[in-house]
């Protein structure tokens, strides 16, 4: 039987059988390993430097990795399963990244004693039925209701994404946020908290975390056109425009001469 002929990249490198498998391990296990040390109570940030010059310094997992820029196929998964952990749940982008990598590499020694991945992934569903069984045991229902409670429970979300100092406030805060976005349908049925739809984040440059507050209702960050203008105006009337509030301006270079008062209506 002839060979199958294939057309690859000169600086292409192609690997199959047990050596494919283990580099694609390998390369798992160094996604798990840059972020392992922003897990847990003694998590350390990492500082990052962006394509624009930009200084970060996070213990997000999926904001870390946004920045990682690898090539590997397998490399690239775990960053989607990073990306998709933060898409469906909000949390634990670290924690999926990790357990994916550990799980991995205890995976190597069994392929190394030549079992199929099939049944290597057979025994890791059963392994997940189990926890599943475990976590419906030990797990207690939450009044959303009790205000205490709801606190704690945010606080061990957050504790480890700020400094001790302003922990207390920012679960306040974003207690505060989700409580003026909740819907409750009714019919039994559970509430919705849209928080991509109903929630924002606007960063303003300048002053400090202190200042920062939840407003119900639209913000729009822009500046005031003149010094005079009120910086606030209690129970305002506002104009919903769809068309720019503002001259046109030419499509090139233009110089006009205005003599009198109908000149500049026409010229408006």
């Amino acid at each position: 039987m002839q060979a199958p002929v294939m057309v690859l990249n000169a600086n292409t490198q192609r690997e199959t059988g047990r050596s494919a498998q283990i580099s694609n391990i390998s390369a798992a296990k160094a996604v798990a390993d840059i972020i392992r040390s922003t897990l847990g109570p003694r998590s350390m940030l990492k500082m990052l430097l962006d394509p624009m010059g930009g200084i970060v310094m996070t213990n997000d997992g999926n904001c870390i990795l946004r920045e990682v820029d690898v090539t590997h196929p397998a490399a690239k998964s775990m960053i989607e399963l990073s990306r998709a952990q933060d898409e469906e749940v909000g949390d634990g982008t670290t924690s999926v990244i990790i357990l994916a990598g550990e799980l991995l590499a205890l995976s190597e020694p069994l392929l190394n004693r030549n079992l199929h991945p099939t049944v290597i992934v057979r025994g890791l569903n059963l392994a997940l039925q189990r926890c599943m069984e475990i976590c419906n045991e030990i797990a207690r229902e939450v009044n959303v209701e009790d205000t205490e409670e709801m606190f704690d429970l945010v606080n061990a979300a957050v504790g480890t994404k700020f400094s001790a100092r302003w922990n207390k406030k920012m679960v306040g805060m974003a207690l505060e946020a989700v409580l003026k976005i909740v819907k409750d349908p009714g019919d039994g049925r559970p509430k919705e908290v849209d928080i991509k739809r109903y929630a924002k984040v606007e960063k303003v440059p300048g002053g400090e975390v202190d200042d920062c507050k939840v407003l119900a209702g639209v913000m729009f960050n822009k500046d005031v056109t003149h010094p005079k203008m009120r910086r606030r105006i209690e129970n305002p009337r506002i104009l919903l425009l769809d068309c720019p509030l503002e001259y046109k301006k030419g499509e090139s270079q233009t110089n006009v001469e205005v003599t009198k008062e109908e000149d500049w209506n026409t010229l408006l």
